[in-house]
């Protein structure tokens, strides 16, 4: 192809849209059997695995192959592991006290509620935030330099969302750490290494589209997930939680909020000037 098949690209889209639909009526049947919506957390990674697979297979004969192995290999390998960490995490746990507060607030909303508020809402925000790669796919130009930084970008948010998580995990898992806040490895320069490094996942993800005229009007996925990240049910949320915690004050006043920053040091006041200045009023 010598250019953007916009017909094979519009087929693709109602196929992605299955996809998802598919996958969150799986997540809904589990959630009723495990008694609680927060599987729709491990589904979250699971739903862009999907959109993946579809756009590489539909694409096939209209993008450029290296782009779509890229735009196959960057969201799975991101996908499978964020699904199978969060997985592992909410084996034995109840549920998440976000879907409890949002289901308190439409008491009788039952299960329509639920599907339209956490699992359809969910999937529509996945289906958006996934256009570069449904973009990306079907573009025909060569790989350039630009999508080798996005995959670097990529590189760079994987290390930071995996060693972030592996660090909590760890520290979580001694009981001496218990009601403590975390501020080693990673988390000594930001508060959210994990978040910070799934931002860097998606705008890797967005730079291989951008490499090509088109996947640059999908701007707006990388955008959105940033600010689901720090504005919306992310970082914002579970500061929540975390500024209950002993310590919070200073952690929060020396640690960066989300890009990793050196830790700022509080300025000690020289007792010498002190005394001098007051000697002078």
């Amino acid at each position: 192809m010598t250019s953007f098949d916009t017909s094979a690209w519009a087929a693709t889209l109602g196929y992605c849209a299955a996809a998802v639909v598919v996958l969150l009526a799986i997540t809904f049947v589990v959630s009723k059997i495990a008694g609680k919506h927060s599987v729709v957390d491990t589904t979250w990674g699971l739903l862009f695995v999907g959109v993946a697979v579809v756009v590489f297979f539909c694409s096939s004969g209209h993008g450029d192959p290296l782009r779509r192995w890229l735009l196959l290999i960057l969201p799975v390998v991101w996908g499978l592991r964020l699904a199978y960490y969060t997985g592992k995490r909410s084996i034995g746990k109840p549920e998440d006290p976000r879907y409890e507060e949002l289901l308190d607030k439409q008491p009788g909303g039952g299960d329509l509620y639920a599907l339209r508020m956490i699992y359809g809402l969910q999937g529509l925000l996945a289906y958006v935030i996934a256009a570069p790669i449904m973009v990306g796919g079907f573009e025909y130009h060569a790989v350039r330099v630009l999508a080798w930084i996005g995959v670097a970008v990529w590189l760079v948010g994987l290390f930071f969302e995996s060693v972030g998580d592996a660090q909590m995990q760890r520290f979580r898992a001694d009981p001496s750490n218990k009601g403590k806040l975390i501020d080693s490895g990673l988390w000594r320069y930001t508060r959210h290494p994990n978040y910070f490094g799934d931002a860097c996942i998606w705008w890797g993800i967005f730079l291989v589209a951008a490499d090509s005229l088109p996947g640059v009007a999908t701007i707006f996925g990388p955008i959105i997930m940033t600010l689901l990240l720090t504005l919306g049910s992310g970082a914002r949320t579970l500061e929540k939680s975390m500024s209950k915690r002993d310590g919070w004050d200073e952690y929060a006043a020396r640690t960066s909020m989300f890009v990793p920053l050196p830790p700022r040091v509080k300025k000690a006041v020289d007792p010498g000037v002190r005394r001098t200045s007051r000697a002078g009023r």
